[in-house]
């Protein structure tokens, strides 16, 4: 089973008991995080202390995130690869064709 996360940019996140976390976003809301849907540290964020959260529950609390990082993890914790399919549409390209005169025999 796959968990979809969220990056989420935190400016404190305490443990405050064996089942839950104390998370403080930026703007000053404070929500409580079940140990459960957090996933770790995000390492990649290098401006401030980031972590995968699972994206239902942020639906739920007051947290302020982005949608715009986002990975999938296993059961077992460990961070799924991410593929990202993008469509190519070709030109359109003239039916008419200039036949070079010098190839023909």
């Amino acid at each position: 089973m796959k968990t979809k996360c969220y990056s989420v940019k935190l400016e404190s996140l305490i443990s405050i008991s064996d089942k839950a976390y104390l998370a403080r976003s930026f703007n000053g809301n404070e929500d409580i995080i079940p140990k459960s849907q957090y996933f770790g540290r995000d390492y990649d964020s290098t401006k401030s202390e980031a972590h995968w959260i699972s994206a239902w529950i942020l639906d739920k609390k007051t947290l302020q995130y982005s949608t715009k990082k986002e990975r999938c993890f296993d059961e077992t914790g460990k961070m799924l690869p991410s593929y990202n399919f993008e469509k190519h549409i070709p030109k359109k390209v003239s039916k008419k064709t200039k036949i070079d005169e010098n190839l023909i025999r």
